[in-house]
């Protein structure tokens, strides 16, 4: 029996160490003919060069990949050795199929297969216009339709613009790393067609600590230029260096590199770029600037023939430009939220009191890029969907969704007229956020939990839309939605609208832990909540369910059942035929 368990760990360790081994593009990657990606294998130990061999399709990986490894003796993260490696940058792969790449040196063996993939051999549509609210869940649709439109007897008293796409997917959103995600990866997924870990864009996360680094994958951007003589434009309510938007054109592997991401957007050339983020192009003597060098990428866009605009004056001036191309810049950090911006004139709107909506930029963007006969590819992002559901601040989070639905009307009107359009609705995570019922104020007593309704006690909200605009007149009504997250800080919870600025759920003590805001401790009929994540998060997280997408227009139909994120670049690929150059 000892001889037994003695071979039994023996065989184990080797087995283990038989698998120590890294690809990268990892097993089961999805690749698109001809789009560059860097090809990398991490061993666990340090090998001699001699004793590597690596295969594709059983052929030797320098006719198959058409280069030369570079070998890297020792990789390092500050004195520790991690192990050699072996690099080979910019490959591309010609053909479509499934390639096996098989690696070997000494103990340590390792296999991938990788499907590469062609395009129809002509585009399906002239335009795709990529819609993704930030953190968007079913919650957060149900929420907007009813603060929207209303309920009846049990029936919506109208639709949302989203509601009326035709074709629908359930995405799962998981990292290569955790089934929970963030919006760099997530949305990186959506724009490379590849799975990466948490906080990575454009890139597989590998394991040196140099940010610039990691193995790369082709954007959709860096693929349109490639390919295309099509416009390209991003929009949105963050910085315009934030995951999202970054996601186009960025490669790094930490997200937060924001003064280096401006410098990748600036390489893609988008002909339209509105949002925030000024203080990232600003050089350092710059007062407010966030750059520690003294590159001034204001001007440098400038001095490529960008329009620059800086309030919503300015933006509408900039529409009729002869250039084509547009800067706008409306906050030096994430703009204002809907509810703030436009009727609350809380948060920094004192500061910056004259900012587009998402959908005055949404329609500057289609205006423009509409121009080029050879058509666009237009990302807008609702960000502050995910920005106002992290603080559990579920009334904002709401008007967001009600903005960024009004954006899908746009993005549909622009379709009538211009049916060789696809449009893409969807979410890069959600959130824990679920609608259980109503608070009524009317309730008798003081206990504002006793004036929570379920089941039949719910009744319908009274919300109004008197003045027709698609918002609530009113957020602190006295029968309004009860909406909280399964998951957050400790906080207290005030079953009310924060009419004084975004809710701050939690802030650090002493011992750097986030702990419930007294600020709100004394609001009548609050109750103190006991988190449930530790004690080093400020705000709820992200959910790992399947997000929802809706399409509609030419290429929609590839959208059905349930689909990877990395499948989604797939059908976009496929709709504008990546796969085949389009330029002389």
């Amino acid at each position: 029996m000892r001889k037994l368990i003695a071979a039994l760990v023996v065989s184990t360790v080797l087995a283990g160490a038989a698998q120590a081994a890294n690809i990268y593009p990892l097993d089961r990657a999805t690749i698109l003919t001809g789009s560059p990606f860097d090809f990398k294998v991490e061993f666990s130990s340090v090998v001699k060069p001699e004793d590597v061999k690596v295969t594709v399709n059983g052929q030797d990986y320098k006719s198959a990949l058409g280069k030369e490894a570079q070998f890297v003796a020792e990789e390092k993260n500050k004195d520790k050795v991690l192990g050699s490696a072996v690099i080979l940058r910019g490959v591309t792969i010609a053909n479509a199929g499934d390639y096996k790449v098989e690696v070997t040196a000494g103990s340590e063996t390792k296999s991938a297969t990788w499907n590469v993939y062609g395009t129809a051999a002509a585009p399906k549509a002239k335009n795709i216009i990529f819609l993704l609210g930030d953190g968007l869940s079913v919650a957060h649709r149900t929420g907007a339709r009813i603060m929207s439109k209303g309920m009846t007897e049990g029936k919506a008293n109208g639709r949302l613009n989203m509601d009326d796409l035709d074709h629908m997917a359930f995405i799962g959103t998981s990292s290569t790393e955790a089934i929970a995600t963030d919006s760099a990866n997530t949305m990186s997924a959506y724009m490379t067609g590849h799975k990466s870990a948490v906080n990575a864009l454009g890139v597989y996360g590998d394991r040196t600590p140099d940010a610039f680094d990691d193995p790369k994958v082709e954007t959709i951007a860096e693929a349109l230029r490639r390919q295309t003589k099509k416009s390209i434009g991003i929009v949105s309510g963050s910085e315009l260096q934030d995951a999202t938007p970054a996601a186009l054109a960025a490669h790094t592997r930490k997200r937060a590199e924001k003064a280096e991401i401006v410098g990748m957007l600036f390489d893609v050339k988008p002909d339209v770029l509105l949002g925030g983020g000024s203080a990232y192009f600003l050089p350092k003597e710059t007062a407010g600037s966030k750059r520690k060098d003294d590159k001034d990428y204001i001007k440098i866009f400038k001095d490529a023939g960008y329009t620059l605009a800086t309030d919503k004056n300015e933006l509408a001036q900039a529409a009729g430009s002869n250039t084509g191309k547009i800067l706008g810049l409306f906050h030096p950090a994430n703009m204002d939220a809907t509810l703030d911006r436009d009727f609350l004139k809380k948060g920094t709107v004192d500061k910056f009191p004259n900012q587009p909506g998402l959908v005055d930029m949404t329609k500057v963007a289609l205006d423009n890029l509409g121009k080029n006969p050879e058509g666009f590819f237009l990302m807008v992002e609702g960000a502050s969907i995910d920005k106002m559901s992290h603080p559990l601040d579920w009334e904002r989070a709401l008007f967001e969704t009600i903005e960024f639905d009004k954006v899908v009307g746009v993005a549909r009107e622009f379709q009538k007229a211009h049916p060789d359009t696809l449009i893409v609705v969807t979410g890069d995570h959600t959130h824990g956020v679920s609608i259980i019922g109503t608070i009524d104020d009317d309730k008798p007593g003081t206990e504002m939990r006793e004036k929570v309704g379920t089941y039949a006690e719910a009744g319908f909200p009274n919300y109004e839309d008197k003045n027709g605009d698609g918002y609530p007149d009113r957020v602190d009504v006295s029968r309004r939605l009860a909406i909280f997250a399964n998951n957050g800080p400790d906080h207290y919870e005030t079953f009310r609208p924060k009419l004084d600025g975004p809710f701050v759920p939690a802030i650090q003590n002493e011992k750097k832990e986030y702990v419930a805001n007294e600020e709100y401790k004394n609001v009548p009929g609050a109750v103190f909540v006991q988190g449930n994540i530790p004690k080093s998060g400020d705000t709820g997280v992200h959910a790992v369910d399947d997000e929802v997408l809706q399409a509609a227009g030419p290429g929609a139909e590839g959208f059905h059942g349930y689909m990877e994120q990395s499948d989604v670049y797939k059908v976009l690929a496929d709709t504008f035929a990546l796969g085949v150059k389009q330029t002389n």
